[in-house]
């Protein structure tokens, strides 16, 4: 076994990846007992809330797989064209769009499609989770996504530098990892993805 073969990112992209064997099963047969819905309540909703979080926990390892491999340097992203407003619609349709509002013209990117929708999202979660905001503003322009208010105790989250969120310190990777920039000015963030 090589030193690269034994690093923690090669064992933590290892473990989350033998993880969702296991995780598969639960959800499969959570699934499956919905599906039968003969249950009745309150063990119909204890099996939904069973595979609501187990496709959280799937979310939660492909972050951590991802993070993994940009660290461990072997991440290779899948390039693919997307409308930033499309990502950030998406971002707004996951979290409530009473609790991001989107405005402004998107342009065209090449981007990992899925770990920059999950990052996107991700960013705004933060920002509204970690800055004790009921709403924020997701204005697209061209390639340039940005994110306000954020706030001060929020800065630090939304950039990684403060590891408080998986899904913002996930999120500042990969869009770094493909070429593009995440920067703090004042109360807005901005997130420049590769064109």
């Amino acid at each position: 076994m090589g030193p690269q073969d034994a690093s923690f990112p090669r064992l933590v992209s290892l473990a989350a990846h033998d993880l969702r064997t296991p995780l598969a099963t639960i959800h499969g047969f959570a699934q499956t007992l919905v599906r039968m819905g003969d249950l009745g309540e309150p063990k119909q909703r204890y099996v939904e809330m069973i595979g609501t979080a187990a496709r959280q926990l799937a979310e939660l390892l492909e972050e951590l797989g991802t993070a993994a491999r940009i660290e461990g340097g072997r991440y290779e992203p899948n390039l693919q064209p997307a409308d930033t407003l499309d990502l950030a619609r998406t971002a707004a349709e996951e979290l409530g769009e009473e609790r991001v509002v989107v405005m402004g013209a998107g342009g065209q990117v090449q981007v990992d499609l899925e770990p920059t929708q999950r990052g996107v999202s991700a960013f705004a979660q933060a920002a509204l989770r970690h800055g004790g905001l009921e709403q924020v503003d997701l204005r697209v322009d061209g390639a340039t996504l940005t994110i306000s208010p954020v706030t001060p105790s929020s800065g630090p989250v939304l950039l990684g530098d403060e590891l408080r969120d998986l899904g913002a310190a996930v999120a500042v990777r990969v869009v770094r990892a493909q070429g593009g920039s995440v920067a703090l000015d004042g109360d807005t963030l901005t997130v420049r993805l590769p064109e």
